[in-house]
């Protein structure tokens, strides 16, 4: 699978639960759970619940996937 074969999808995050986890609901009402992407670790990017953020998904598995940008208010 290349790296370009991923879907990006936005959503609120609903839960922070422990070790970076997120409960996130997708604009189109599925809750998947996701982790934090490198780079946000590294710039120590917070996230709360109630931010909107944009998430890649596998297409493979649509349940979980990996938070890459988290929007400003």
């Amino acid at each position: 699978m290349a790296k370009d074969d991923v879907i990006e999808v936005e959503g609120v995050v609903t839960k922070v639960l422990p070790s970076t986890l997120y409960r996130v609901k997708l604009d189109n009402g599925m809750e998947v759970l996701a982790h934090i992407s490198g780079r946000m670790r590294h710039f120590f990017i917070k996230i709360v619940a109630g931010d909107r953020v944009k998430l890649e998904m596998s297409p493979y598995d649509l349940t979980k996937g990996r938070i890459t940008y988290r929007y400003r208010d």
